[in-house]
């Protein structure tokens, strides 16, 4: 056994996600949006297939993807304050990472294995922002699964789909925990 890294497991045993209309400019400089999405890119990854990739959207690019979803949202019988909030979510967020799927052909890697890979990816990189200072939230919402959408709007080829899209800024309040699995009533353990 290695020697214990206490600060990385006190980190992780606080850990919280910001909501997101606490999230506020300033967002992660290039130079640092480039450390934290290198930490999120060493996640788990069965075969070397790097069956994610991220879609960066800066200030103006989101702005863009809020007008997108108002105008979608009717299209699709969405209804209006499921349509407004994302609109002010997205018109409101200092800086965005979409985690997309990218699923590789592989005899020796099932589908599945790539999608929790990809599903670690997003851990990661939330996990890495909080560590660089910022907060963080990982989402998804009706648009994201939408095929249209996302390959309008995200620039997503046919065969990928939307793991998650990872808002990042500085909180600007305290956030507060949330009541945390009881680990009695999850947990078996198999001792024969």
């Amino acid at each position: 056994m290695t020697e214990a890294n206490q600060a990385a497991l006190d980190f992780l045993l606080t850990r919280r996600s910001t909501p997101i209309p606490a999230l506020k400019a300033p967002a992660p400089d290039r130079d640092q949006l480039t450390t934290i999405l290198t930490a999120a890119a060493r996640s788990p990854d069965h075969g070397k297939l790097e069956p994610w990739r991220f879609v960066v959207l800066e200030k103006a690019a989101l702005e863009r993807v809020a007008q997108a979803i108002a105008k979608r949202g009717p299209e699709l019988g969405i209804e209006q304050a499921k349509i407004d909030k994302p609109v002010g979510v997205y018109g409101n967020s200092p800086l965005a990472v979409v985690v997309v799927e990218s699923p590789k052909d592989s005899d020796k890697v099932p589908a599945i294995e790539q999608t929790y890979s990809t599903g670690a990816v997003c851990l990661s990189l939330v996990n890495a922002a909080m560590a660089m200072g910022f907060g963080a939230n990982w989402v998804s919402n009706w648009f994201s699964h939408d095929k249209q959408f996302r390959e309008e709007v995200f620039g997503l080829a046919a065969h990928e789909t939307v793991a998650g899209v990872i808002h990042i800024g500085t909180p600007s309040a305290e956030t507060p925990d949330r009541p945390r699995p009881d680990l009695d009533q999850i947990t078996t353990w198999i001792s024969e």
